[in-house]
């Protein structure tokens, strides 16, 4: 069974929610999901997941602080995460507020750590957008990246 670390900053509650349908789609593969706040979050606990899921608010076409802060102190384990599979999703206040950018921004930083990153050919190609709270296209679409990596993961490390 894969573990995956469903990992999310979030100040309005709308990534928040997004969050819980990402872990509610890796629990439907079948996996054992931790639904972690950034803050509650250490660098070390990285090591401990086979799939790593992070999602962060839009700010300024960029992710969160927060976010931001645990992937620079990841460099700690920088060669230790290769091999484990990653997503990121996001929320918005705008269509083209910069979700697309924030969504690579994260996965630039699971690639440089040689992580596994597995696109889709429906819907949200990087990973899920919300435009303010998530609508039911939005959520599904998380539960959706939520399976892909569970299933990945379980493929790679069962």
């Amino acid at each position: 069974m894969a573990r995956i670390l469903v990992l999310y900053y979030s100040q309005s509650g709308n990534t928040a929610r997004m969050a819980e349908r990402v872990a509610e789609g890796a629990r439907q593969a079948g996996a054992e999901v931790a639904l972690k706040q950034v803050k509650e979050t250490t660098v070390d606990e990285l090591l401990e997941y086979e799939g790593i899921i992070a999602g962060s608010p839009t700010y300024f076409g960029q992710m969160s602080a927060e976010m931001k802060k645990l992937l620079d102190e990841s460099v700690r384990h920088f060669g230790e995460l290769e091999g484990k599979v990653g997503g990121a999703f996001t929320s918005s206040a705008n269509l083209g507020g910069g979700n697309e950018t924030t969504i690579m921004s994260i996965l630039q930083a699971m690639l440089i750590h040689g992580m596994v990153v597995q696109g889709t050919t429906e819907g949200d190609h990087y990973g899920p957008v919300a435009l303010q709270s998530p609508d039911e296209r939005a959520e599904q679409q998380c539960r959706a990246l939520g399976r892909r990596v569970a299933e990945l993961a379980a493929k790679l490390f069962d």
